[in-house]
């Protein structure tokens, strides 16, 4: 914490998130300085408008004494842009936040490969093994993966870091303390104790259809190189690799099926000139002198990645048909029925269904996920089969069917 924190709150407050704070940083100083400022400075200077100078005056500093409160009452970090927490790449963008709020502990950004993960919520059984696959790739050989918490690529990008062992970044589109999609709470659980939670809105902030774009450029910023998983034309995943693009970020793209026009991005993207990405070796070897802690030794391919992953018992062949480019619209329907379903268990039901993740494991292991008995847990996972939204294998081995 710096000793202006309450004057970069009170920046970010009067102004609003995605300000173009640089040029008043360029102008003033600190915020600080701007604070102490006189009313005819801040007309007199080209870095503010006149309603940005309006809203400057009509914003009381003793206003975020609350956010303060409220973050103190639950232990959400404040870093703000003066801390020498903050991350310089962040600093450096013509719009950084002034200040960032952290649930978990923020890695060491400036000094590690980041590689932003993107893709669509609804996406495809297809890009969810993908995601999957090259974000656990990625993190073997020592990258931190940042993506936003959402449902689809997002998620499969931080369980794919969780799956490595590495720790794993959620970028809100919203404060802390909201109720924004509850189903995904047990992940982002996971990822404040192995990694953060950032957002730039403060406690109780609700997401909107504007906060989503905005939380983007941080994903691009933080990172070095960004990745965009099955995204279609207007998306918001374009608008991140528009930022990243901005931002001098390395821009890559997972080749999609032409006969998808919903999700031609990413084929537009590499038309425009974004780089193929078909494993993780090809995203961390460029970057590979620049990080110490990069070790491309462990860099494995895909088809390494898939048969761990994969359910032994079955057959491979069989598993990858499933992902074909031919299966791929039948595939998402199926998940958004799936997500319907997860969204409507209750109780025990959905304490189990929470336990699940897309690898198999065993039912010891989700048992102590839940803290619930053997039979419960049995009872549970026999109505979630029945249901369709998990699977079992040979051993006792039970998964979440995506």
């Amino acid at each position: 914490m710096s000793k202006n924190q309450r004057y970069w709150l009170w920046l970010q407050k009067a102004l609003g998130e995605g300000a173009f704070i640089n040029n008043i940083i360029q102008d003033f100083g600190t915020a600080k300085e701007l604070y102490d400022a006189n009313i005819l400075e801040w007309r007199m200077s080209s870095s503010l408008t006149l309603s940005q100078v309006s809203k400057l005056e009509q914003t009381d500093i003793n206003s975020v004494d609350e956010i303060i409160y409220n973050c103190q009452n639950n232990s959400w970090q404040i870093i703000d842009y003066e801390d020498e927490n903050y991350p310089e790449r962040l600093r450096k963008i013509l719009n950084p936040p002034a200040v960032l709020f952290v649930d978990g502990k923020l890695p060491d950004i400036d000094n590690t490969a980041v590689i932003g993960i993107v893709g669509t919520r609804q996406a495809s059984e297809y890009a969810v093994k993908v995601t999957h696959i090259m974000s656990r790739g990625i993190t073997e050989c020592g990258a931190l993966v940042v993506s936003g918490g959402a449902l689809g690529v997002d998620s499969a990008s931080h369980k794919g870091a969780l799956t490595a062992g590495g720790k794993t970044v959620a970028v809100l589109g919203c404060g802390f303390g909201t109720n924004y999609l509850n189903e995904n709470k047990p992940l982002r659980d996971i990822i404040k104790q192995n990694g953060a939670l950032v957002t730039e809105y403060p406690p109780f902030t609700k997401a909107t259809k504007y906060t989503f774009p905005m939380r983007n450029r941080i994903i691009s910023a933080l990172s070095v190189g960004v990745l965009v998983v099955e995204a279609g034309v207007r998306s918001g995943s374009l608008i991140t690799a528009n930022y990243a693009a901005e931002q001098g970020r390395d821009v890559f793209a997972i080749p999609a099926s032409i006969l998808s026009p919903d999700f031609a991005g990413t084929n537009k993207l590499i038309d425009d000139g974004a780089m193929v990405a078909t494993n993780p070796r090809q995203i961390v070897s460029i970057y590979e002198e620049q990080f110490d802690n990069l070790d491309l030794s462990k860099c494995r391919t895909v088809d390494e990645l898939m048969y761990d992953e994969s359910d032994k018992s079955k057959n491979i062949t069989k598993n990858e048909n499933m992902l074909s480019f031919e299966n791929l619209e039948k595939g998402r329907k199926r998940r958004i029925e799936n997500e319907k379903k997860s969204m409507a268990l209750k109780g025990n039901t959905k304490t189990v269904y929470n336990a699940l993740t897309d690898c198999f494991e065993h039912i010891d292991i989700i048992t102590n996920k839940t803290g619930l008995s053997v039979s419960a847990v049995m009872a549970e996972l026999t109505a979630l089969e029945i249901l369709g939204v998990a699977e079992s294998s040979s051993g006792k081995r039970y998964r979440a069917v995506l």
